[in-house]
């Protein structure tokens, strides 16, 4: 019974993956197919990813009045919705317009999704669970691949809505599975949670801080993924091959941190599991920074992947321990949201950034933002300290 319903909801996070790689790869074809410039494609990604914050700021009612299943289920077929919305879709105003439906169950399904594992299961399903979020960019990508060359982008996205779908369906059909599983439980959280305004969060220190340190850790984990390949092919002069190469290597090692993270959280407790990952992030920063080898530069950016990747997911299954577990909902609803506005702010200010100085200030700007995130974590502990709410054995 539990096996199952952790299957499903592994798979669940597959379809919140599915959308995040698909519009990167298929742009290529889109705007050549749309006749607009290459950059227009900032116009579906802010879509998507201001709806998400505004529908993770929003979703604690929904989840609180039809749980978590039905929630994910419906936000599911959203998603679907706008992806098959995004094949039909004869020019770029259209595409931005179902990027919202895409968005809404984005943010629905990682804000509950999230939180009930944090409240019902260990860590290193919290790390699995992401893991599984980067099945997801690797599947939609794949078949894309698959069908791009010869039935175009639009098919393409036809076929990973019926991946979507069918992945609806079974959540849908599971809903049972949770009620067995977590019956007494999931009404006590009903009863139990509660909501706490984003005014009066903004308001409590400890909040506010982890706030910064979930915005920069996802600032560097997007940016990274932007940039790495534009800079290591203009400021490195390798080809365009080995910039490739970098990136698979980059997202390859933020699977593997979040497995194994997930492998060893019986032995090594989460507060560890973030300073070791911290610890990586710095030595990847030096290694990126020192202009000794390409190598070494790549190196540097498979251990920022390998090291950050695994930060976020740790944080957010802190979420009920180190604050109230009646406000955990609300608060890792508001964690998700500013995961995502760190990647709205970052990506355009690092694009302002670099067009003003050069794709060699790359290295500077991460490291930038890496010294502000440990900052941040260090300021973290100290308030939870103070407030007794620190525990190195979670």
């Amino acid at each position: 019974m539990e096996i199952l319903l952790l299957i499903v909801i592994f798979t669940a996070f597959i379809a919140l993956g599915i959308p995040d790689s698909l519009i990167g790869a298929a742009w290529p074809a889109i705007y050549e197919d749309f006749s607009v410039p290459e950059t227009y494609i900032s116009f579906v990604t802010m879509t998507i990813y201001g709806c998400v914050v505004i529908s993770s700021v929003l979703c604690t009612k929904f989840l609180q009045r039809y749980g978590t299943a039905k929630t994910t289920a419906f936000s599911t077929a959203f998603i679907a919705a706008g992806i098959l919305g995004f094949s039909f879709s004869p020019n770029l105003i259209w595409m931005c317009l179902f990027a919202i439906l895409i968005g809404i169950g984005g943010g629905a399904i990682n804000t509950g999704l999230n939180n009930y594992v944090s409240l019902h299961y260990k860590a290193s399903h919290l790390n699995y669970l992401h893991c599984f979020y980067g099945v997801g960019t690797i599947c939609s990508t794949s078949l894309l691949t698959a069908t791009l060359e010869n039935s175009g982008w639009r098919a393409g996205y036809r076929y990973i809505f019926v991946v979507q779908v069918v992945i609806a369906l079974l959540i849908f059909v599971s809903v049972p599975l949770w009620k067995k599983k977590q019956e007494v439980a999931m009404e006590e959280e009903e009863t139990e949670q509660k909501k706490l305004p984003i005014l009066k969060m903004f308001c409590m220190p400890a909040i506010r801080t982890l706030w910064y340190a979930i915005f920069t850790t996802n600032a560097i984990e997007f940016a990274v993924g932007y940039w790495l390949s534009t800079y290591l092919v203009k400021a490195r002069g390798i080809t365009l091959e080995e910039g490739a190469f970098a990136a698979t290597l980059y997202y390859g090692g933020m699977a593997l941190g979040r497995f194994l993270s997930g492998l060893i959280s019986n032995k090594i407790k989460t507060w560890s599991r973030i300073g070791i990952g911290v610890f990586i992030v710095s030595v990847a920063v030096i290694a990126i920074i020192i202009p000794v080898s390409d190598i070494l530069a790549i190196a540097g950016m498979f251990l920022i992947g390998f090291g950050n990747g695994s930060i976020y997911p740790n944080l957010i299954h802190l979420t009920p321990y180190s604050f109230d577990k009646e406000y955990s909902q609300s608060i890792t609803a508001s964690e998700i949201a500013v995961a995502y506005l760190g990647v709205m702010i970052t990506l355009p200010v690092s694009s302002v950034v670099i067009g003003w100085v050069g794709i060699k200030i790359f290295p500077v700007f991460l490291a930038v933002v890496a010294a502000l995130m440990m900052c941040s974590l260090l300021h973290f502990v100290r308030l939870l300290k103070k407030q007794g709410k620190y525990d190195k054995n979670i």
